[in-house]
């Protein structure tokens, strides 16, 4: 009887009750069936399997059947299983179930930066990919598993990036973590428990990275920006022109900076050259960190290939990189390269397993990425956003002359500058046109002492191929 219980046929929560047990279990299911909660089309155990879970005789769950298959409940044929009949549940009940609408309010076109096309996702290949992994995959892979992460995963990565990006990368010291956000959290942490001393970012950045790292008990502290990038040569030889007195005194204390080097989020432009050895120069003598966010770092058009500040500072310098933008944010998937020291205190603010990445979806990249497939995907869509982006440009320059687009040798958006005063109104009229779009002060951190600039920033990467033409019309409408 034990073996029958366990191996059986199909699950079936049913509580008989009343005087009789047939009776009593011909009343739970009709009620199950007559509420909604066995859908038409349900399948149900087997009389004998039933029978075993309930330590019922099976002649007492066959005539319970008998009597609803009678009624109309159920349907049943000679060799096949019971089900419950398709016209069994009345409409009431049917309407109680959930049914998934549109999200309120979603605009008709989606150019919001931060999310690549969703339909470029190679599906063929990334199945290949999993079954591959599947079958070759250890036993221990299904496991809690190591809170670094997957080492095959870890090692594929650190050939990659050491090929791709110029990342001196050792997979001891590669952790995987559920995204960029994930990876500041950690780092957060971190911070917090090392004396919670301010950290620097840009003045132009992502408000959500800053709130992860307030949540933290960190208060950031915008570092100046120019026409040349973020200013940090004011970390290293205290510049303070144009600095209010409280962000003078907070950046005396600052031990890590947060900068997106290789493509500044969200005005474009790659840290310059000076600037890049100025921030090495403060974290070499003062021991700071560099937390870098390779935001695109793979998607360059119009310029050589940028490497990643990284690898000048190894010892200094956290490298941040997320498969979001390259293959989608679904996957959840990022990983953080680590100075040798900063090792244990990550893993140790990540706990004792790997409870936020499946092994699965790691070690499918991991394959992905040995394969070759994954350089094969991003030369594919950087084709394909490249020629978004020429597009982009040109029906600016024929319907909007008077706006400038800058930020576009590389990434997935473009600033589109706007006559002082204009950015609120514009975001506004988009949204009549169905557009979803964002105006740049929505960046612009709190404390900034830059003074402001009207912009959109749009997303050029993000509606798939068959919206990619009305979105641009919308957004040349809104500008003309």
């Amino acid at each position: 009887m034990a073996k029958g219980w366990a191996t059986y046929g199909v699950d079936l929560h049913v509580e008989p009750s009343g005087s009789g047990v047939r009776k009593g279990l011909t009343d739970a299911l009709r009620e199950a069936v007559r509420s909604g909660r066995l859908a038409p089309g349900t399948r149900l155990p087997s009389s004998r399997s039933l029978a075993a879970d309930l330590g019922i005789a099976r002649n007492t769950v066959a005539g319970a059947y008998g009597d609803l298959v009678a009624e109309g409940w159920l349907t049943a044929r000679q060799g096949s299983v019971t089900r419950v009949a398709d016209g069994a549940v009345p409409q009431s009940a049917r309407r109680r179930r959930p049914v998934p609408r549109p999200e309120p309010g979603r605009p008709a076109y989606d150019l919001c930066p931060g999310s690549p096309d969703l339909a470029s996702f190679p599906r063929t290949e990334w199945l290949k990919a999993a079954r591959r992994a599947l079958a070759s995959s250890p036993y221990d892979a299904l496991g809690y598993g190591d809170p670094r992460g997957r080492v095959e995963l870890r090692t594929a990565l650190a050939g990659y990036l050491s090929r791709a990006r110029g990342v001196r990368a050792d997979p001891e010291h590669i952790v995987i973590a559920s995204g960029i956000s994930h990876a500041l959290m950690l780092l957060g942490t971190v911070l917090s428990r090392r004396g919670g001393h301010p950290p620097a970012v840009e003045s132009y950045g992502l408000d959500t990275h800053w709130k992860l790292l307030s949540r933290a008990g960190l208060a950031t502290v915008p570092l100046p920006y120019d026409e040349l990038g973020t200013r940090t040569e004011e970390l290293t030889e205290g510049l303070t022109s144009g600095l209010t007195s409280d962000l003078i005194d907070d950046l005396t204390g600052v031990r890590a900076v947060l900068l997106t080097p290789a493509h500044q989020f969200p005005m474009g432009a790659p840290l310059h050259p000076d600037r890049r050895a100025a921030v090495v120069e403060w974290a070499r003598r003062t021991g700071g960190l560099v937390l870098e966010d390779d935001y695109d770092g793979e998607f360059r058009y119009d310029r050589q290939p940028i490497g990643a500040l990284q690898g000048l500072a190894p010892d200094h310098v956290v490298y941040l990189g997320t498969a979001s933008k390259s293959l989608a944010p679904g996957l959840r998937l990022g990983w953080l390269v680590l100075p040798p020291s900063l090792t244990p205190e990550v893993l140790m603010a990540k706990g004792g397993t790997d409870w936020s990445c499946g092994s699965l979806d790691q070690l499918t990249l991991a394959e992905f990425i040995t394969s070759g497939a994954y350089d094969r995907h991003v030369r594919s869509v950087r084709l394909r956003y490249r020629r978004r982006r020429d597009a982009l440009v040109d029906a600016l320059r024929e319907h909007a002359p008077g706006v400038r687009t800058t930020g576009i040798a590389a990434g997935l958006h473009a600033v589109l500058q706007l006559p002082p005063g204009t950015e609120e109104s514009v975001v506004r009229a988009a949204a009549e046109q169905g557009l979803g779009v964002h105006g740049l002060a929505r960046y612009r951190h709190a404390r900034a002492t830059v003074d402001p600039l009207d912009a959109l920033v749009v997303g050029y990467g993000t509606p798939p191929d068959h919206a990619w033409v009305g979105a641009l019309d919308a957004l040349c409408r809104v500008l003309r």
